[in-house]
């Protein structure tokens, strides 16, 4: 029996050499002329040379290709934590096709969202066991201890959300413009300590630790130290790139803050300055 073609209609896609190395070409042109570092993509520290393409890098590429991101959620939650798994699909706005899906995921049970430090001494005493811990970190200057208080999970169940459909949207990006190889988005959302770097504040000295005798100061932070002197310069990039990625004006900052620039912040003001920001960002 003859076999016959198959039919053209029947046929996989396929994109041709020029197309593909002209899709290529755009988003390298877009990356050295439109996309601007620490706003649509960065370098991670510890990390690297890879870069990380953010939010706004996601987005632009999708207006770029005229690609509509939308969203599926599961509530995969439980009664002691907020946990959502979001696959975003990319559609394309003018012939309604569907090009390509990413997913992301985000829980309360991560590191970042389920801890938080002790505002005192009281606080971290008064917490039931299994609601506490001490935890250990790398500083310039060696280890050092942060007391930290269980977080309450519906406090940052909206921005677990914005968090796992922001991965889903990046992961989307990627999948359907087939960047991987200049991007990667893994890297943002990896705990410091995984990248081989130290906490978030850049590896600087460690805040003075818990008071063995004595409280004379049972008011101040454990976790903050409570020092007069001013933010690195590691920590003012740190902190220029995350205001830049979550789209935040510098005055803005420094208006809420009281200082003439951000190098001015009070070292003691980094953890509270950062969970601002990250909580600008998800709003």
């Amino acid at each position: 029996m003859e076999t016959l073609p198959v039919a053209a209609s029947n046929q996989l896609p396929t994109l041709s050499v020029e197309s593909l190395k002209a899709r290529i070409q755009l988003i390298q042109k877009a990356l050295r002329s439109v996309m601007k570092s620490g706003t649509h993509y960065g370098k991670i520290p510890g990390a690297g040379d890879k870069l990380t393409l953010f939010k706004p890098g996601a987005e632009m590429l999708g207006a770029m290709f005229r690609i509509a991101p939308s969203y599926k959620t599961e509530d995969l939650s439980d009664s002691d934590c907020v946990r959502y798994r979001v696959t975003c699909i990319g559609t394309h706005q003018d012939t309604g096709t569907v090009l390509g899906e990413g997913m992301g995921e985000a829980s309360t049970n991560e590191e970042k969202y389920r801890w938080r430090n002790a505002v005192c001494d009281e606080e971290f005493d008064e917490a039931p066991e299994d609601r506490r811990r001490v935890k250990w970190q790398r500083g310039k200057d060696g280890a050092y201890q942060r007391y930290q208080i269980r977080t309450v999970p519906a406090d940052v169940a909206n921005t677990v959300l914005k968090m796992a459909c922001k991965r889903a949207q990046v992961a989307m990006a990627i999948n359907v413009t087939g960047c991987s190889d200049m991007f990667t988005q893994d890297l943002e959302d990896m705990p410091e300590e995984l990248r081989g770097q130290g906490d978030e504040h850049g590896g600087d000295s460690p805040p003075p630790q818990r008071q063995q005798q004595g409280r004379q100061q049972t008011s101040a932070p454990r976790s903050n130290g409570g020092g007069s002197g001013k933010v690195s310069e590691k920590q003012v990039k740190l902190l220029h790139a995350r205001l830049d990625n979550a789209g935040i004006p510098e005055n803005e900052f420094l208006a809420r803050y009281n200082v003439q620039s951000v190098a001015d912040l009070p070292w003691n003001k980094m953890d509270e300055a950062l969970a601002w920001i990250q909580q600008s960002n998800a709003a």
